[in-house]
C-alpha cells in the first residue's frame, strides 16, 4: 500500500516556495543533493512530474501547482496534530509583532497551524518597521516580536533565530552599471538600509534613495518597475526578480524574537512555536 510521507511534503512545499534547490536545503537542514533525492522519491509515489527545472531555473509542472495546497495542506494539519498531542493545554492572549516581510513569508502558515493547536489562545498581529516594534514592546504593547537586527549590535535579550543572507535585487531591465545605484530603501532606522548604503560607500559606489517604503509589498513593486534595486534576504526573492552577481558582498542579517523574561506561558508556547518552524 502506498503512503505519503510528511517530510517529502514539506520540502516540495519549501522548493515551491523558494525555487531554488540550494535554499530549501538550507531551510530545511539537508544537503542539495537530498533535497533532489527526496522530490524524486515524491515524484516517483506519484507517478508525476512536479518540478521542471534546467542549470538556472526551477518552475512547478502542472502537477506540481495542482499538488501544491493540498501538500500545503497535509503538512499544515501534521504540525497541528504534532503540537496538540506534544503541547500542554494552554489559554491566554498573545500581542505578536512582525516585520511585514518576514510576516508575509512565514507567519500564515505558522499562526494557522499554531492556532489550530491551541484554540484557547487569543492571537492579535500587528505587522510594521522593526523600530516602532521596539517601541511597543518597551512600553508593554507587545508580549512577543521578531526584529532584524545587526550580528554586531544585538538587542538586549534577543534570541536569534537564524542569520540571514542578504543579496541586491532588481527587476531583470535594470541598467546593473546606473551610477550613482538607484537604490528602492526602507525608512531609517533599518539593518537592510544600513548594509545597502554602507556596502556602497565602503565599495566607492555612489548611492541615490529613488524611493522609499515602509511596506515590503511596496518595495517589491518599486523594484519590479524598474526604479532601482534593493537588499532582502536570499530566502525571499520573489519570483521574476533578478539577484545582481558581481555586486559587492552585504553582511549578514539577524532574524531574532524579543519576549519578556517571565512571559505567560501562552506567549512562551508561541515564542517556542515560532523557533522552532523557522529554525525547521
Amino acid at each position: 500500500m502506498l503512503d505519503i510521507d510528511t517530510q517529502l511534503l514539506r520540502t516540495f512545499v519549501t522548493l515551491a516556495e523558494t525555487a531554488s534547490f540550494s535554499r530549501t536545503g538550507g531551510l530545511i537542514g539537508r544537503s542539495q543533493s537530498a533535497v533532489s533525492g527526496q522530490l524524486a522519491r515524491l515524484e516517483a509515489t506519484l507517478g508525476v512530474r512536479l518540478v521542471a527545472r534546467d542549470t538556472r531555473n526551477v518552475a512547478l509542472t502542472a502537477e506540481g501547482e495542482r499538488l501544491l495546497p493540498e501538500a500545503r495542506a497535509m503538512v499544515a494539519q501534521a504540525d497541528a496534530m504534532l503540537a496538540r498531542f506534544r503541547g500542554p493545554e494552554i489559554a491566554g492572549v498573545v500581542r505578536f509583532g512582525s516585520p511585514e516581510d518576514f510576516a508575509s513569508a512565514y507567519l500564515p502558515d505558522i499562526l494557522g497551524v499554531f492556532a489550530a493547536a491551541h484554540p484557547a489562545v487569543e492571537l492579535h498581529v500587528t505587522c510594521q518597521l522593526t523600530l516602532p516594534l521596539i517601541a511597543e514592546y518597551e512600553a508593554g504593547e507587545q508580549d512577543l516580536i521578531v526584529v532584524k537586527q545587526d550580528p554586531g549590535r544585538p538587542y538586549p535579550g534577543a534570541r536569534t533565530l537564524w542569520r540571514e543572507r542578504l543579496v541586491w535585487v532588481s527587476s531583470a531591465g535594470f541598467r546593473a552599471e546606473a551610477r550613482p545605484v538607484p537604490l528602492v530603501l526602507s525608512p531609517a532606522p533599518c539593518v537592510y538600509r544600513a548594509r545597502a548604503t554602507g556596502t556602497l560607500e565602503a565599495a566607492g559606489w555612489g548611492w541615490l534613495g529613488i524611493y522609499t517604503s515602509p511596506s515590503f509589498a511596496g518595495a517589491v513593486a518599486a523594484v519590479r518597475a524598474g526604479l532601482g534595486a534593493m537588499v532582502m534576504p536570499e530566502t525571499m526573492v520573489p519570483q521574476g526578480l533578478v539577484v545582481q552577481d558581481g555586486w559587492p558582498d552585504l553582511a549578514e542579517a539577524e532574524i531574532a524574537l524579543l519576549t519578556p523574561p517571565r512571559a505567560p506561558a501562552a506567549v512562551k508556547a508561541l515564542a517556542e512555536f515560532v523557533a522552532e518552524k523557522v529554525r525547521r
